[in-house]
């Protein structure tokens, strides 16, 4: 039995990948919440520490009630309906110092003690460099609903999502390319399926956009009584008689809801068909691709029951973590069926 020389780093990248899979959950959570522009300030330093007297919290009440969401939305709310939406924002903003340090501290210690295999110095350091942009990045999707709406642009929810899947993404190959050993039966090049399941990961990761878009406009709330039709049609008014319908397919509620509701049948049709494809043709071996047709046919499902529950926190949370645990299996793929390079060298 081969083990690889570098489990110190790839245990860390792994336990990197399970934070930002937590953060994307609790982002989820904090949108399905309306709770991200509960706190109008960044505060890198004390806001790692919530209101704890009541003369705190009101001080914090105050502030946020100077902005639009309160002015034009919330303004029924007390200081006890504050707490509630001030915690998941809290506590998403907490997670991601956690993040930057889980990042930044080790592989400064792995830097020091030499212990980075050639070529991945600048990889880790590019991924140190990523968690700071994402940062950013949230706070610039923040400053957008604290201007004169009450809602964050849809387009830099999807920047800020798409960077955090960029981030698992790339934790996620790095250590998966320092766990390579040799006679892995999870490794069988078939440069055909690669390529094919490179066409799926596309697929998958505009669907995925797509549903950033209907998430940051709400879109899950209109023609969620019908599926796979849109009320009593196949294409909603709202496309057929827009003058601009391909603006539609990015600005419109229904516009966006429809365009992810088929790009996602799509993709599914897709990976189901590449994942039966594999197993029964191509002979391929390992845990990955019965998982895949599963977690498919969940994803699906979990899709269809956000829809029809009006966007239901627990089934729309669970939607976005399966769309996670999708990314981890393609991923997972594609790096299989790749020829496997020869294990890292320490640098």
């Amino acid at each position: 039995m081969h083990t690889s020389p570098h489990r110190a780093l790839r245990t860390w990248l792994m336990l990197c990948c399970a934070l930002v899979f937590i953060m994307i959950v609790i982002g989820a959570i904090t949108r399905l919440t309306e709770s991200g522009l509960s706190i109008v300030e960044w505060k890198l330093v004390t806001g790692i520490i919530p209101p704890i007297t009541e003369a705190q919290w009101q001080l914090e009440f105050e502030e946020y009630r100077n902005s639009p969401e309160f002015l034009k939305k919330n303004f029924w709310m007390t200081v006890s309906d504050f707490k509630n939406i001030y915690f998941w924002e809290w506590l998403h903003r907490l997670l991601g110092r956690i993040i930057g340090l889980a990042y930044a501290l080790p592989f400064l210690f792995f830097l020091y003690k030499r212990a980075i295999p050639k070529g991945y110095v600048l990889k880790m350091g590019g991924l140190v460099v990523l968690v700071g942009a994402q940062g950013l990045m949230g706070w610039y999707m923040v400053q957008s609903g604290l201007v004169d709406q009450p809602a964050v642009s849809h387009f830099r929810l999807a920047a800020h999502l798409g960077l955090a899947l960029i981030l698992y993404a790339m934790t996620l190959w790095y250590a998966l390319a320092l766990g390579q050993v040799k006679n892995n039966d999870e490794n069988q090049t078939n440069q055909k399926l690669r390529t094919l399941g490179w066409g799926g990961l596309l697929l998958l990761s505009i669907t995925i956009l797509w549903g950033a878009f209907t998430a940051g406009l709400d879109a899950g709330l209109v023609y969620n009584e019908t599926f796979p039709m849109m009320g009593k049609s196949w294409i909603p008014d709202e496309i057929t008689q827009a003058p601009a319908p391909l603006t539609t397919l990015i600005e419109n509620h229904a516009g966006v809801q429809f365009l992810h509701r088929w790009l996602a049948m799509l993709t599914a049709a897709y990976l189901l068909a590449y994942a039966l494809y594999a197993i029964f043709s191509q002979n391929m071996r390992g845990k990955s691709w019965p998982a895949l047709v599963i977690m498919i046919l969940a994803q699906v499902a979990l899709g269809i029951i956000t829809l029809f529950s009006a966007v239901h926190i627990v089934p729309a949370a669970l939607h976005q973590a399966g769309a996670v645990a999708l990314l981890t299996l393609m991923i997972i793929i594609l790096h299989a069926t790749g020829r496997p390079p020869p294990p890292p060298e320490r640098g």
